[in-house]
């Protein structure tokens, strides 16, 4: 038996997005909390890894490349967040909104990771589905498990 597809090419620039209830729940119910954290402080520490350090030597270089950036950048995270709410019930997407999924899967997965300290070295474990940081790392790592095939897909079509 072949392993599941979550995402699937149609071969004219559409995608399939075979996702099971469960998993587009996850998906709807993490999107929103990504999308007040963003609008509501773009500047909590849950956001590291979206807006990484560019001038870690030049604090001056740093506070005028953010006064530049920061605005645009929140922006279009959020702008991607809108369309996967949106189409959070959707089995189709067209390159736009493959697009969208996967930065905001990347996003979602960026801020989760931040929040539960994983490292490289970290590796998926079975989960105790009563412990909460439990529940969070699987969703960790099917979120990068479906970043995988959401790329994969878009690549594609290359």
């Amino acid at each position: 038996m072949a392993p599941r597809q979550p995402v699937v090419p149609n071969g004219d620039g559409t995608y399939s997005l075979n996702l099971r209830e469960e998993e587009r729940a996850l998906i709807a119910a993490i999107v929103p909390d990504l999308r007040s954290l963003l609008a509501d402080d773009p500047n909590d520490e849950m956001l590291t890894r979206l807006f990484p350090t560019a001038r870690p030597d030049d604090a001056e270089a740093e506070a005028e490349y953010r006064d530049m950036v920061r605005d645009e950048l929140v922006s279009k995270r959020l702008a991607r967040l809108d369309i996967v709410a949106e189409l959070a019930e959707a089995t189709a997407l067209d390159q736009e909104h493959l697009a969208a999924w996967m930065g905001a899967v990347n996003d979602i997965r960026l801020v989760l990771g931040t929040r539960l300290e994983v490292t490289e070295d970290d590796e998926f474990e079975e989960t105790d589905e009563a412990d909460a940081e439990s529940v969070a790392r699987s969703a960790y790592w099917y979120l990068g498990w479906l970043l995988e095939h959401l790329v994969e897909a878009s690549a594609s079509e290359l």
